[in-house]
């Protein structure tokens, strides 16, 4: 609390100087509010995210507060029997193949433990997982009953396209600027709530996906390399897909992708063995870096930026806003 208590401090008094107005003297050489500024803008920026993102956070407890209040209201029950009833009765238990899924796919994490030894935490896990899901979809419910506006309006980030195409209309009024990894198991994860997003909106939305390759993950820079190959023959979104759904990312399946996204084999394999992309990969690594991605995957919607593999449900939150907003606009 003390920690938040400083930030807002420190914000709401930075206004409050005058651009040139001298912070400091050494000597005879002043030191201005505008030179100040500059020198430490990436920290202001993450401030502003920061006091952004704990408002959004309180609004939206809040709001969700006050809707299943008003709808237990409206049914004549308690707030917790109706959340009982449509949020947990309404959040499927996992089954012992859905646990055991989880436990294969993340198995270099589990410390050498045993499936029977992580199997109740495992379950736990997802049905949490599953409860917050199914959360979320009540609150989206209970504001369309209940008209629900939210008027702060958060910082966008001017972050570019990248090099290569969009998927959707390029007059689509919501673009998501997708920065992700192959390799990266959460950015495989978001997939098909993307491919979902895609299609619930149609031509409303378009995709550009920019790479931003951990370090940790060897094979995700050679993956980015082959989609810049598949992109000179005018199928990387086709490419994109192979890879993204694949768990081999060798050297030889990347090329099987290839034949099988109907590349040209040939140009495929001189393509890749020049590696000509490296500086291209680059660049999107430094937008990211300079828009605040620390990690993958990071989304910005209209320039809002969104962490990590979010669900539908906040999707459809941020894109419907920036429907309205720009609704209201025009």
């Amino acid at each position: 609390m003390r920690k938040i208590l400083v930030v807002s401090f420190t914000v709401a008094l930075l206004p409050a100087l005058a651009g040139a107005e001298t912070v400091a003297t050494v000597g005879k050489k002043s030191v201005t509010r505008d030179a100040v500024e500059k020198e430490v803008q990436d920290q202001l920026d993450d401030l502003e995210q920061q006091r952004y993102d704990i408002l959004r956070a309180g609004i939206e407890q809040l709001v969700a507060t006050e809707l299943i209040e008003q709808e237990a209201a409206a049914r004549g029950v308690s707030a917790d029997a109706l959340q009982n009833t449509e949020i947990v009765e309404k959040s499927t238990k996992p089954s012992d193949e859905e646990v055991k899924k989880l436990y294969d796919d993340n198995q270099a994490q589990m410390g050498g433990q045993t499936l029977d030894q992580m199997k109740e935490r495992l379950a736990q896990y997802l049905m949490q997982e599953r409860m917050q899901k199914r959360a979320l979809e009540f609150i989206a419910e209970l504001k369309k009953k209940y008209p629900t506006k939210i008027l702060l309006r958060p910082k966008t980030i001017d972050v570019g396209l990248g090099s290569r195409p969009p998927f959707g209309d390029a007059k689509a009024p919501i673009t998501i600027v997708e920065f992700s990894d192959y390799e990266c198991p959460f950015c495989k994860r978001a997939e098909p709530t993307v491919k979902e997003v895609l299609k619930f909106y149609g031509d409303k939305v378009r995709l550009a996906y920019r790479d931003f390759p951990l370090p940790n993950h060897t094979n995700a820079r050679p993956a980015s390399e082959a989609a810049y190959c598949a992109n000179e023959q005018g199928k990387f979104w086709q490419y994109h897909d192979k890879v993204m759904a694949a768990s081999d990312l060798s050297a030889a399946n990347l090329k099987a992708l290839a034949q099988t996204a109907g590349l040209d084999e040939k140009k495929f394999d001189e393509c890749v063995s020049a590696d000509r992309f490296e500086a291209k990969i680059n660049e999107d690594i430094t937008a990211g870096e300079a828009a605040g991605v620390s990690g993958t995957p990071a989304f910005f919607i209209n320039g809002r930026m969104m962490d990590g593999a979010q669900p539908l449900e906040k999707f459809k939150e941020v894109i419907d806003e920036e429907l309205e907003f720009a609704g209201s606009k025009s």
